[in-house]
């Protein structure tokens, strides 16, 4: 099958290439940067070239439209936030006999924006933290005065996402926040912190019924996402997420405490498959299906517990970005190299190099320059988001459209 990914910079688009192209599978992706994550890949075949999808979707889709005119796939995947334009243009497709699976727009709309997501997860029954609103720069500065989570109304948790702990972060989160147009867009989510582990729950659904469900948690946070992962078990997460009453792919991140799970994020497309892959649970198989049109196959929840998986591109800009320098660079390919630590009875899921040379690559150069200058990961990490992510002012011309 032809299968063109719309996103080539991020962590899933090259997770999916890599499971895509083992099963047989022909992978092409777009892409806005001229040297994407998916170009160090034998795995992807080829890389269209288009410009950057966050603040003007309805023009990316143009364009979009001229490669699928061109190209043919068979199916055209969502891996990043493009999702949010293919649900809203999904018409153009069935036009040209391209398949997907994404959600009706008007469900998409209940999640994509950070504060209705709040709403909807409530809604539904969902547990939640401890959360409020902040309509203006001096509210938000006013009412915070501990640790908390700030969360733009519409951006990735790279982008839209800060946690402060004391007033001169919140001053600072308040100004960018203002620059960038929260307020304007509706306000900042403020959420308290919950104490627990860290998990990634991916679901797969058939017109509300779920087909696949997997979890696993966050052992390390690297530069960028997790670094490192362990599959595991979740009772009640199905429950969970089935009240949600979904169709194609879902992703959720959730606190464990003592009660359970306590859900902080929802994203409406599928987020970094590999671990789930290594566990024995397939998410990529049920979404190829329903984009062709085809019945989905019985519901898998859960895989294999205790499977490790890392991303030792992430891990090496984490040890940057945490202020361990040129020696905790070091240290983190050293073990890597020894599996030792971390690393130990771990696969690796976003740059496996085995019969793949090319996927060295990325790993390589991110060290080289880190080791030189720990403070260039903050570039590295940007330029990949910034191709990807949606702008308030995109969402708001989406939603007119």
């Amino acid at each position: 099958m032809r299968v063109l990914l719309s996103d080539g910079s991020g962590l899933t688009s090259r997770q999916c290439a890599t499971l895509l192209a083992r099963e047989g599978h022909d992978v092409s992706v777009l892409a806005a940067a001229a040297l994407p994550l998916t170009r160090w890949t034998r795995h992807v075949s080829r890389v269209h070239r288009l410009p950057p999808y966050g603040p003007d979707p309805l023009g990316w889709w143009d364009i979009a439209v001229r490669v699928l005119q061109r190209e043919r796939p068979d199916v055209l995947l969502p891996t990043q936030e493009q999702v949010a334009v293919i649900s809203r243009r999904q018409r153009d497709l069935d036009a040209l006999g391209v398949g997907t699976v994404v959600p009706p727009f008007a469900a998409l709309q209940r999640v994509q924006d950070k504060l209705a997501a709040d709403q909807t997860l409530r809604a539904a029954g969902l547990r939640r933290p401890s959360s409020w609103v902040a309509r203006d720069a001096a509210g938000l500065v006013r009412g915070v005065c501990g640790p908390a989570f700030l969360k733009a109304p519409i951006g990735t948790v790279s982008t839209g996402v800060q946690r402060v702990r004391g007033r001169d972060q919140v001053r600072e989160a308040a100004a960018a926040f203002q620059q960038a147009g929260a307020f304007a867009a509706g306000g900042v989510l403020v959420e308290e912190p919950v104490a627990g582990p860290l998990l990634m729950v991916q679901s797969v659904f058939s017109a509300g019924r779920l087909l696949a469900l997997h979890a696993n948690e966050r052992t390390r946070e690297g530069g960028g996402g997790a670094s490192t992962k362990t599959s595991r078990s979740l009772p009640g997460a199905a429950d969970d997420v089935q009240l949600l009453g979904w169709h194609g792919a879902l992703s959720l991140d959730a606190i464990l405490d003592k009660d359970g799970p306590v859900w902080i994020d929802v994203n409406p497309r599928l987020v970094e498959p590999f671990n789930a892959a290594r566990s024995g649970v397939d998410l990529l198989g049920p979404l190829l299906a329903l984009a062709r049109g085809q019945a989905g196959p019985s519901t898998v929840v859960g895989g294999t517990p205790g499977v490790r998986t890392h991303q030792l591109l992430l891990a090496v800009l984490g040890a940057a970005q945490s202020g361990r320098g040129r020696a905790g660079v070091a240290r983190e390919l050293l073990s890597a190299a020894t599996r030792s630590g971390p690393y130990t009875g771990s696969t690796e899921e976003l740059t496996p190099v085995a019969g793949d040379p090319l996927a060295a690559v990325p790993v390589a150069a991110a060290a080289l320059a880190c080791l030189l200058r720990p403070s260039l990961e903050r570039l590295l990490t940007s330029k990949a988001v910034s191709g990807y992510a949606l702008t308030p002012q995109g969402w708001h011309d989406l939603q007119a459209a």
